[in-house]
């Protein structure tokens, strides 16, 4: 039995998909606004503050292993509804929000750890949706375009490894644009367009980000918008960034010729 905490997004999708294929029983916990999954009779909708709930959900279901996917909202810790256990875990989470998103990650699966379930990578079952090292399409980036991957990565670095950005654009050797909470696609939204396509997108994983959870995702819908702005290019890290749409996408890229490298 596997227990999937799922957020908003394509991904948790795919995850159930191939779980059902695999014919694993599974749970959801579902940590949506909306209450995305209430037609699968597998779901439960839970108020994450309430971890006693959660954990004798997890127990009555016989599940020690669980996994987080999608795009999980931090909570605004003033309108939780909190029951005991809650009200015994909620300083650290408050603790772990002053630091970012990736920190109240850290603090749950610890929390989930002292209570004997372990959190295991979100690709677990789909281990195609990430990519080998390689360049994945006809266009390949020149080698100032090399450079300029290289200026994005560290800089990247330097930004703080608890807080959610997890892409940069880089463009004319300058960095653009940082990711901000409102995600990749508005970032992309928000530079000026470039009449000669050049520009590079950077998405990878945080220095300290636990891989087990919220791995960077792509998708066709990056690529368009990449496009639409004038972005050359795609940076991914292998084996850890989710592509969802792989054949697609790729496609999509050799026809408006962008470029997509695992590094």
């Amino acid at each position: 039995m596997i227990g999937l905490f799922l957020g908003e997004k394509d991904l948790p999708n795919e995850i159930i998909k191939k779980i059902e294929k695999k014919k694993i029983k599974y749970f959801i916990i579902d940590l949506t606004k909306n209450n995305k999954f209430k037609k699968n009779k597998n779901s439960f909708f839970i108020n994450i503050g309430k971890f006693g709930e959660i954990l004798n959900l997890i127990k009555s279901q016989k599940c020690k292993k669980v996994i987080f996917a999608g795009n999980i909202v931090k909570p605004k810790i003033s309108k939780l509804k909190l029951d005991l256990r809650g009200l015994f875990y909620i300083p650290r989470i408050v603790k772990a929000s002053k630091k970012g998103d990736a920190a109240i990650l850290k603090v749950l699966i610890k929390i989930l750890s002292e209570n004997k379930i372990k959190v295991i990578k979100l690709n677990t079952f789909n281990p195609e949706l990430t990519l080998k090292k390689g360049i994945y399409t006809k266009i390949k980036p020149t080698l100032l375009e090399k450079k300029e991957i290289v200026k994005g990565i560290k800089a990247l670095k330097k930004i703080n490894s608890y807080n959610h950005t997890q892409a940069v654009i880089i463009r004319d050797n300058k960095v653009i644009s940082r990711e901000t909470r409102k995600g990749t696609k508005e970032m992309i939204k928000s530079i000026t367009k470039s009449k000669i396509k050049k520009g590079i997108l950077i998405k990878l994983p945080k220095a300290k980000q636990d891989l087990r959870v919220d791995l960077p995702t792509i998708g066709i819908n990056t690529f368009k918008d990449c496009n639409k702005v004038g972005i050359k290019g795609v940076v991914v890290k292998s084996n850890q960034n989710i592509i969802l749409n792989k054949e697609v996408s790729i496609k999509y890229a050799n026809q408006n010729k962008l470029f997509l490298i695992a590094i």
